[in-house]
């Protein structure tokens, strides 16, 4: 079991290459930065996990490529993942831009954990048609793939829309970083089989992995993808000691998934960030 961790950095928290190199130093595979670019003032929708308002965090988060881009200048072997990012809520072209560089600068190592957003007023400010915000993500998928593996690229769809162009440099690996969805839409699976490299779920349970994983498993075979090709992420966190952490990471393995990502319980600050890592490192890694 590969084991990484999930955690939003603010203007506030540890510095992302400062905490990288000591995550790396002590085994830990990947890195998995969030995002929200804006938090609109006084919004509507509730915070999904509680059903009220949403929490002042969701204000401070970074721009997850440029901590990322900190996270790979100081490690050699460290995966460096969004976890997720706002696809339909960012320029497509910009976005295939940065995830390619990235990657390159990068030897290869990065992740393109996505999503499509649940704020609706962070999402029409920036954009997105949120009635279908997931049709549009796989054309902005899509439209980043045909920029990543040809060296003239053009698109036209609904959403996307542009004349052949160049855009360099091209990723490591081709024809592009896995494309990992993070959600638990009904349709979520339908999409991972169809056109995602994997699917990176956050706060389920052992029990639900292992049914919603011989699902994808169905949804494969009915459009012809080979299953075992897919990146299964399981994102969480396992109270309890040594013993019962390795216990759920080895149910967690047994349900399917092939990482682990750690989602801190806190946000970790620069003087308290290296203890809680090496206490993470020792009933985790």
């Amino acid at each position: 079991m590969k084991i990484g961790l999930l955690m939003p950095f603010t203007g506030y928290t540890a510095n992302p290459a400062a905490f990288a190199r000591t995550a790396e130093a002590l085994g830990f595979e990947s890195v998995w930065i969030p995002e929200h670019p804006i938090l609109p003032v006084n919004p509507k929708t509730p915070f999904p996990l509680t059903n009220g308002p949403i929490p002042e965090l969701y204000a401070q988060m970074c721009d997850p490529f440029v901590a990322l881009s900190m996270v790979a200048a100081v490690t050699t072997k460290l995966k460096v993942a969004t976890g997720i990012c706002l696809v339909p809520e960012r320029n497509p072209i910009l976005t295939a831009k940065a995830v390619a560089t990235l990657d390159a600068f990068s030897a290869g190592r990065f992740l393109f954990g996505i999503g499509a957003g649940w704020l609706r007023e962070e999402s029409e400010i920036l954009g997105v048609d949120f009635p279908r915000r997931w049709t549009q993500t796989e054309e902005c998928v899509a439209a980043m793939r045909e920029l990543w593996s040809k060296p003239e690229a053009s698109f036209e769809g609904k959403y996307v829309k542009f004349s052949p162009v160049r855009l360099n440099p091209k990723p490591v690996q081709q024809p592009g970083p896995p494309v990992l969805i993070g959600s638990l839409d009904k349709n979520a699976l339908k999409r991972v089989a169809k056109w995602a490299d994997g699917w990176c779920p956050i706060g389920v349970s052992q029990s639900y992995l292992k049914k919603q994983v011989n699902e994808l498993r169905r949804e494969c075979d009915v459009v012809g993808r080979d299953f075992l090709k897919l990146d299964i992420t399981a994102m969480g966190f396992i109270e309890g000691d040594q013993h019962a952490v390795q216990n759920g990471l080895a149910q967690y393995a047994s349900a399917g998934a092939g990482r682990f990502a750690v989602a801190v319980p806190r946000q970790l600050k620069p003087d308290d960030y290296e203890a809680e890592l090496i206490r993470l490192a020792s009933i985790y890694v």
